[in-house]
C-alpha cells in the first residue's frame, strides 16, 4: 500500500490496515496460515472467493429447503418449525 494519502481520503492508512487485519481474521484460509501476512491483493481475492462460496452454499441450502417444504404438508408441525426458524 502506498504511504501517500489523498487530501480527499476519509480513511486513514491505519484504519485501512486495521480493517485488512480484521478481514484476514474472518477468512478461513487466512486463519489456517496463522501469523503469515498475505498481500492485500491476495487477501481481497480470497475474500471475493469466500463470499462467492458462501453465496453458493446459501443457494444450495435454499434449494434444499424449498424441496423439503414442497413435499411437506404446510400445516404440519415440521413445517411450522421451519417457518419459525426462518423468521
Amino acid at each position: 500500500m502506498s504511504s501517500r494519502r489523498s487530501s480527499h481520503s476519509s480513511v486513514s492508512e491505519d484504519e485501512i490496515n486495521e480493517l485488512i487485519s480484521k478481514l484476514q481474521s474472518l477468512l478461513p484460509s487466512a486463519r489456517r496460515r496463522g501469523g503469515s501476512q498475505a498481500s492485500t491483493t491476495k487477501l481481497l481475492k480470497e475474500t471475493c472467493s469466500y463470499i462467492k462460496s458462501l453465496h453458493r452454499e446459501v443457494d444450495d441450502l435454499s434449494d434444499r429447503l424449498s424441496d423439503l417444504m414442497a413435499g411437506m404438508d404446510h400445516n404440519s408441525p415440521g413445517a411450522e418449525i421451519i417457518r419459525s426458524l426462518l423468521r
